[in-house]
């Protein structure tokens, strides 16, 4: 079997002192899994406009928005260990097929709650079936990347990736405004998504992999010693859990984002399409941050460009919960999503870079549960606090919560603060 750094007939031939910032997209698999990987998140989050603008629709409570949060993050919690194990020891690609077809199936059984108003008992039942898709599918597509693209292009791929995945984010909110403006009602978001899902499982089932396959002593291995791995990885590479809390509590806190729906209709008075921008803005930014990240030369301080990073984040959000003013709202989203993208940029490189082949679905389900669930947390906190002490207070207490972690992860990790490229340690080549 080919190893990572074997030339390949289709890979291209570089020059290893020229940076090449399109390197990776030469490589005619990893654009499928681009492409696939885009429509995928663009729908995605067309239907979380969707579902966050039905759902303050019907029940004018934020708390809905926060307990769509809570419902799906508790799978992901429970699921994610094992998750990681059997995408260490299976192949990932079949994985991330069927998890991607509940998906689909999923925003089928939202379109059809739309167009009938159907009970919110059954909204939050998919919501949590989502969550099911989430716990596998994200160990198993992290493990997708390396599959197609060979080690030394890990940065490069990592940034297209997330380029990609920004570019939906920014594109797919705005589209969901858009269409709901003009037809009144979610459901045809939520169709359009499920016809994405069925694109990408078209795309990733046509794909060839061909590096880093499961070790073979592995595949039959189901212990419980082997599922908590991951966790004692983390315990001793205190670079990866540094990043990983820090980013925890950044997200958990700064969830001005699940507040949107709050934000456009109570603070800034607008409508559906302004909603669809706000959602958009931090993906936009992003978007152009991945560009610039895309063309510069490798990082040479990453650590202390992670720490501004979250630390710009921190504030850009207490400015955008105190204004009033709709185009310095879009202004403030428009920074948050570019700050953030270093930041993901950053730790998703690490992921790669910083852990062994054969611990990469565990640390990945480990990141989901620690990273991908603050996502869902943060909503939950977000509505809960904005329930109590008004949407304003509770993004500005997050704003403050964000800057305080940056301060105190500087000081307990010094060696976040010390890190300066992203390329892998020697004992890892």
């Amino acid at each position: 079997m080919r190893t990572a750094d074997e030339p390949s007939a289709d890979l291209p031939s570089t020059d290893p002192g020229r940076h090449d910032p399109y390197e990776a997209l030469r490589l005619p698999d990893f654009r499928k899994l681009l492409i696939s990987s885009f429509l995928s998140t663009f729908g995605g989050q067309m239907a979380r406009v969707a579902l966050g603008w039905y759902l303050y629709e019907r029940t004018h409570n934020p708390l809905a928005l926060g307990l769509v949060g809570l419902v799906e993050v508790i799978p992901v919690i429970l699921l994610s260990l094992h998750a990681g194990h059997l995408t260490d020891t299976r192949p990932p690609r079949p994985i991330t097929l069927v998890t991607r077809a509940i998906l689909g199936l999923s925003s089928v059984v939202l379109a059809v709650i739309a167009l009938h108003d159907g009970p919110l008992w059954a909204i939050y039942a998919a919501v949590m079936a989502i969550g099911v898709a989430r716990a596998f599918g994200n160990p198993a597509n992290s493990m997708l990347l390396p599959q197609v693209v060979p080690q030394r292009i890990f940065p490069n791929s990592v940034t297209w990736s997330s380029n990609a995945w920004q570019l939906a984010a920014a594109t797919g909110p705005a589209a969901g405004g858009l269409l709901i403006a003009r037809t009144q009602s979610a459901a045809l978001v939520f169709w359009l998504d499920a016809g994405f899902s069925v694109v990408y499982i078209a795309m990733v089932a046509s794909m060839r992999t061909r590096f880093h396959a499961a070790p073979p002593e592995q595949k039959h291995e189901d212990s419980w010693q082997s599922v908590l791995a991951g966790l004692r990885f983390l315990r001793q590479n205190r670079l990866i859990l540094a990043t990983i809390t820090l980013d925890l509590f950044a997200v958990l806190l700064g969830g001005a984002v699940s507040l949107l729906p709050v934000y456009a209709k109570d603070v800034l008075h607008r409508g559906p399409v302004a909603l669809g921008w706000l959602n958009a803005m931090p993906a936009i930014g992003a978007v152009l941050m991945a560009f610039f990240l895309a063309h510069m030369p490798p990082m040479q301080r990453a650590g202390h460009t992670l720490l501004l990073a979250v630390g710009g984040f921190g504030l850009a959000t207490v400015v955008f919960g105190l204004s009033t003013f709709y185009p310095l709202s879009l202004a403030m989203l428009f920074l948050l999503g570019a700050l953030d993208n270093v930041s993901v940029v950053i730790r998703s490189t690490l992921l790669l870079t910083h852990v062994p082949h054969a611990m990469r679905g565990r640390i990945s389900a480990v990141n989901s549960i620690f990273v991908g669930s603050s996502n869902e947390l943060g909503m939950f906190e977000s509505g809960v606090t904005a329930k109590l002490f008004g949407p304003v207070l509770a993004v500005v207490i997050g704003g403050v919560g964000t800057l305080i972690v940056v301060v105190l992860t500087g000081l307990f990790w010094p060696e976040l603060r010390r890190l300066t490229t992203l390329h892998a340690p020697d004992e890892l080549l």
